[in-house]
């Protein structure tokens, strides 16, 4: 774990090459993009924009290759050692299909958690390449150890010391949240899609109450382990019947924080 450990506090991020099989690949990229078709009729209806921009946003609970693939729990040891061998949730899934067509938000110099502790991992990103990831399709960029410094970084910095992620399909990155990135332009012609996800520590609000979401029936089909990551040991209480309850039936768990 030395190499990994010394990767994640000097660049801020590091690479699998090829971690996935071929076959989970192809079956999770066909989930994405069914999920971009479903999130787009949502944003369509509900006059969020008029066509869509390639992505989709909090995609469990179909019992598809997405959901498999957090099951799986592949990447657990380096997560965990990441968050301190501590308890961590699933902050949110975020499909994306890197669109030839128009601009998207990701294409921005940004990082994925606005507040700043320095020294503290409070999130982490992982991003599953389900196509290859290269210069020309608009492969995510990165300032490598920009998670030591709270400012944005200039365009102009950015742009000369940036690094693009490039990897084989079925390559997946962990990167501290506080790094500055962007997507990158795609000039091929061709949609770049891949699977993004965050975690966060459990007493950090996710992006959607997975556990709510969910349901206690679907909850109670799945591993301790995905429980965890779905949120259902640091649930909130609604009202009062729900907080008096013995240690056992508790909706937050004291080994949350």
């Amino acid at each position: 774990m030395y190499s990994y450990d010394h990767a994640m506090e000097e660049k801020g991020w590091v690479i699998f090459e090829s971690a996935l099989h071929p076959d989970l690949v192809a079956e999770m990229k066909k989930d994405v993009m069914e999920w971009v078709e479903i999130c787009t009729q949502y944003k369509i209806k509900n006059g969020v924009n008029a066509s869509g921009d390639g992505t989709a946003h909090q995609t469990v609970g179909r019992r598809d290759s997405i959901d498999r693939f957090y099951d799986m729990h592949l990447f657990h040891a380096y997560i965990s050692r990441y968050f301190d061998d501590k308890p961590y949730i699933l902050s949110c899934s975020t499909p994306t299909m890197g669109c030839y067509t128009a601009p998207v938000y990701l294409q921005k110099i940004h990082r994925d958690i606005r507040t700043y502790i320095p020294g503290y991992h409070a999130r982490m990103n992982l991003i599953v390449m389900l196509d290859d990831f290269t210069e020309e399709n608009g492969a995510t960029q990165i300032l490598s150890g920009s998670h030591h410094r709270e400012e944005e970084p200039s365009k102009e910095d950015f742009e000369a010391n940036c690094e693009t992620l490039k990897g084989d399909a079925g390559s997946v990155v962990l990167f501290n949240s506080y790094l500055w990135h962007r997507g990158g332009v795609n000039r091929t012609g061709q949609t770049r899609v891949a699977l993004t996800s965050g975690f966060t520590r459990p007493f950090i609000k996710p992006q959607v109450d997975y556990a709510r979401m969910l349901g206690e029936h679907y909850g109670k089909e799945l591993s301790e382990m995905t429980r965890q990551l779905y949120g259902y040991n640091s649930r909130v209480p609604l009202n009062l019947d729900e907080w008096y309850q013995p240690e056992t039936k508790r909706l937050y768990h004291p080994n949350q924080e």
